[in-house]
Order: C-alpha cells, then sequence, then structure tokens
C-alpha cells in the first residue's frame, strides 16, 4: 500500500494523530506520497512541531463518534456526536429525561437493517449535522433476557 492510499484511509478513520504525523513526514520530504507504507518511520517526525499541527487541528478534524445511550433495562437509542455531553444533552432534549447510562460505541460495529448489513461509520455519512439519532434498540425485540 502507498503512503498515499494509507493516508487516505487513517483520514477515512478519523485518526487524526497519525494523519497529522503521515502529513508532517510529507511535508518534510522525509517520506513521499507514493513510497510503500513500509518507509514510514515515526521516528523522524518533530514530535513537538506535529503536536503543536493537532492542538491546532490543522487538518481539520471534527470527529464524531457514536454513544449508546440507556433508557430502562432493555431499551438503547444510538446517538451521532462529537462528545458525551452532546449526546447526552441531545438526549434529554428529545426524551425529557436523563440517560441511566451513556457510553462510546465503536462505529465499524455492523448490524442489519431490513436485509442488509451496515456499519456506523457507513450510516454516519447519511448525516449532514450532530448530534442525530441513529437509531434504538431493544433487547426485548430479540427475546434475550
Amino acid at each position: 500500500m502507498k503512503v498515499k492510499e494509507y493516508f487516505e484511509e487513517v483520514v477515512r478513520l478519523e485518526e487524526s494523530t497519525l494523519a497529522h504525523y503521515l502529513f508532517h513526514l510529507v511535508k518534510e520530504k522525509k517520506i513521499s506520497s507514493n513510497d510503500d507504507v513500509s518507509k514510514i518511520d515515526l521516528n523522524q517526525a518533530n514530535h513537538q512541531i506535529v503536536a503543536e499541527m493537532i492542538q491546532k487541528n490543522l487538518l481539520s478534524f471534527r470527529k464524531v463518534r457514536i454513544y449508546s445511550l440507556k433508557q430502562n433495562k432493555n431499551d438503547f437509542v444510538f446517538i451521532f456526536a462529537r462528545s458525551k455531553k452532546d449526546a447526552i444533552q441531545h438526549y434529554k432534549e428529545t426524551y425529557f429525561h436523563a440517560p441511566l447510562n451513556c457510553i462510546e460505541s465503536t462505529l465499524d460495529h455492523h448490524f442489519y437493517i431490513g436485509n442488509d448489513i451496515i456499519s456506523f461509520r457507513d450510516m454516519k455519512k447519511e448525516f449532514s449535522r450532530f448530534p442525530a439519532i441513529a437509531g434504538s434498540f431493544s433487547r426485548d425485540e430479540l427475546g434475550v433476557y
């Protein structure tokens, strides 16, 4: 895999730190975008400069996560949000009470919608504003006790 392809994948996965390191290494000509990924050596980076780039969010990452908010013993709501605080606030504004808990889930979790399989990462592309409710889940519907 080439550095350019790897960088695109890192950006798609919203890995801000690694993306900034790769960007820095290419910019400083320590690697080329056409090099094989095996040539990447993060130790060649100026860590102070990269830390400043990350602090300034030079690559404009606005990471959106998925949170599972528990309504009661069996029911959960999934909310896309930039932070746990934003997810809880959106839940309160929508359901008029606080959730029992709020846990960050993985965007790579796959599940069925009808006959199709989709991940939260792919579903997130369907939304343009955040926070947003992705869906809900009930243990009762599966017969899980």
